[in-house]
């Protein structure tokens, strides 16, 4: 299969079924160990602030990616790492 998206800064593919796939060619950089589950939102900033009230500490605040597309990530109390995006 083929990516519908191939940039330095994210490869996606999308599967006829089945969730988004979605590389980040630099996540080592940003301290990834792994892979990272991204939930959509209508509202990142209030789902972003509800993880952070539920005890999440931010990893990485709201940012454009590119294409409209923002994301950030949480760090839960064990560690694992959750990502948020909203856009397409």
């Amino acid at each position: 299969m083929e990516p519908y998206a191939d940039q330095p800064y994210y490869v996606g593919y999308r599967p006829a079924e089945g969730p988004e796939i979605g590389l980040d060619p630099n996540g080592h950089a940003r301290g990834l160990t792994g892979p990272v589950t991204y939930w959509h939102t209508d509202d990142i900033k209030a789902a972003l602030a509800a993880l952070i009230a539920a005890g999440a500490e931010e990893e990485q605040s709201v940012r454009d990616v590119g294409g409209g597309i923002l994301t950030a990530t949480v760090r839960d109390a064990d560690g694992n790492v959750t990502g948020l995006y909203q856009g397409k």
